[in-house]
């Protein structure tokens, strides 16, 4: 007779190690206006799809174009300043 067992102290033994950092988490917080602009830029898009292109359709995309963009630009501005670890001396 063969016996399962378990193999949970293998799988958890690096849970540890798998958690984001706290540097990672301040990461995404600070990308997190950029990700949203992204998500309805395409929530837009899918819209779109549903049915023939019209004007309140382009409008709508350009629109959230235009947050991606200037969230991208704030981003870049507010990290323009920081020091990476790793980097070029």
């Amino acid at each position: 007779m063969n016996h399962i067992v378990t193999v949970q102290d293998a799988v958890t033994a690096f849970a540890d190690f798998m958690e984001p950092t706290d540097a990672e988490l301040e990461a995404i917080e600070q990308e997190l206006p950029l990700i949203l602009a992204e998500v309805d830029q395409l929530d837009a898009q899918i819209k779109a799809f549903d049915h023939p292109a019209n004007e309140v359709d382009a409008r709508r995309i350009r629109r959230a174009r235009n947050r991606v963009l200037a969230a991208r630009r704030d981003l870049v501005n507010r990290t323009a300043g920081t020091s990476l670890p790793g980097g070029a001396a």
